[in-house]
């Protein structure tokens, strides 16, 4: 930083001091503008950045937000890669706003937006979505963190399966599968069964510790290892769902299926999420939606109700070593 920027930034911090906000706000706009129209990103930035930094220390979260949306406003017209850098300035900025202040989650929003035009995630930069996602789990709000943990980094997993163990503890016991889906399938859906697991593991780990009286039987075969919760049974399918996907098993997810179908049932939310899981992973195609007219038409021309090609099964892998689900639950 050169001293002709650093005693802008000293005279705009000067007037924060004397509780002069608004004019702070207005004049760093002013000259920041001025720098972004000569293509000086490197002084348009250290300018936004130190003042929006000061404003949100002093408590003045609009105009600190205000200043901070410019920031990534300048990354973005710079076409600034995201590097530890560009990424720190705006983490430093998140992390002084106020959990109540309106102006964060537009932040939060214009971030992932810049760091996924410029960078090379299609869904924003994971570091960025992991200390967003904390952020919200801190302060409960649940369904804002679990979109950003789910593409977070992998410490992500960890404060993601934190959260929806201490969500379940205010339900009722038998809810723990439900809690547990809501990280296990959210990482399945984008292709991370590391995480998926880990955070089943997690979880019922935290379920066992807090609960001495659950009972739990330990299953082993020549390749995997599980614990099973006689009285959970939904919780069981979660885990064999995952030793499944991570065998490839086709003919094991089906059995799966159609074990815990009353199960399931129950629940009612979980179609969408698994008829995507056995497309992902085994191949397994969705039911067809079936269109009346199209299918009169069909019979009408000879196409009729007759039953398309069969297409070829899904290949099994491993399948054979994968632990019996009769009787386990």
């Amino acid at each position: 930083m050169s001293a002709k920027i650093e005693k802008i930034i000293v005279r705009l911090q000067g007037k924060i001091t004397e509780g002069q906000y608004y004019e702070a706000q207005q004049q760093t706009r002013v000259v920041a503008a001025r720098y972004v129209k000569s293509e000086s990103w490197d002084a348009a930035i250290d300018i936004l950045f130190n003042v929006s930094q000061s404003l949100l220390k002093a408590g003045q979260g609009g105009s600190g937000g205000d200043l901070g949306l410019f920031l990534i406003d300048v990354y973005k017209q710079a076409e600034l890669k995201p590097d530890s850098g560009s990424k720190g300035k705006l983490l430093t900025l998140l992390r002084l706003f106020d959990c109540e202040e309106p102006t964060r989650k537009k932040f939060i929003g214009e971030m992932i937006g810049w760091s996924a035009r410029c960078g090379e995630y299609p869904a924003g930069e994971p570091e960025l979505h992991h200390v967003a996602g904390s952020l919200y789990a801190e302060e409960h709000e649940a369904y804002e963190a679990e979109r950003h943990l789910t593409l977070g980094t992998k410490d992500s997993a960890e404060v993601f399966a934190k959260m929806e163990y201490e969500w379940y503890t205010q339900d009722d016991s038998h809810t723990a599968a439900l809690y547990a889906a809501r990280v296990v399938f959210p990482y399945l859906l984008i292709g991370n069964v590391r995480d998926a697991t880990k955070s089943l593991r997690l979880f019922t780990s935290r379920l066992t510790e807090a609960n001495k009286g659950l009972a739990v039987q330990d299953v082993s075969s020549s390749s995997s290892d599980m614990r099973i919760y006689p009285s959970l049974p939904l919780l069981n399918f979660l885990g064999l769902l995952l030793l499944a996907v991570q065998k490839g098993s086709a003919g094991l997810f089906t059995q799966l299926r159609s074990k815990y179908a009353v199960y399931i049932k129950e629940v009612g939310i979980w179609d969408e999420a698994l008829t995507s899981v056995a497309e992902m992973y085994f191949g397994i195609s969705r039911p067809r939606q079936g269109n009346p007219l199209l299918d009169m038409m069909g019979s009408m021309f000879g196409g009729g109700g007759a039953a398309a090609p069969a297409k070829p099964q899904p290949k099994r892998v491993g399948g054979t070593s994968a632990p019996a689900a009769e009787g386990l639950d």
